[in-house]
């Protein structure tokens, strides 16, 4: 059957299905490739084209079109007794003009 997912593919339909399932699923890939009995390095190369492809959808379904992020550090320089920072994290971000 022909992969209608991917040009020239070498595995089959179902078997890029099962690929993307397990990747939904957050497994890594070497034991994608373990379960599906595929090479590792196309089970790299297939889950590195669809987070590509994630990437693009997500970046053009944005909400934000320009916009600024800042973030800073505010609070004390030092806490006595503490050995982390004492500041407090505040991240912003602004959209201009809209």
């Amino acid at each position: 059957m022909k992969n209608k997912y991917m040009i020239r593919a070498i595995i089959s339909e179902a078997k890029f299905r099962e690929i993307i399932r397990y990747f939904s699923f957050d497994i890594e890939a070497n034991k994608i490739a373990h379960l599906t009995g595929s090479s590792r390095l196309c089970i790299h190369r297939i889950l590195k084209a669809t987070g590509q492809r994630i990437a693009e959808f997500c970046e053009n379904e944005s909400l934000f079109d320009a916009g600024e992020i800042d973030e800073s550090y505010f609070g004390a320089r030092r806490v006595r007794g503490v050995r982390c920072r004492g500041k407090h994290i505040v991240f912003g971000l602004i959209k201009r003009q809209g």
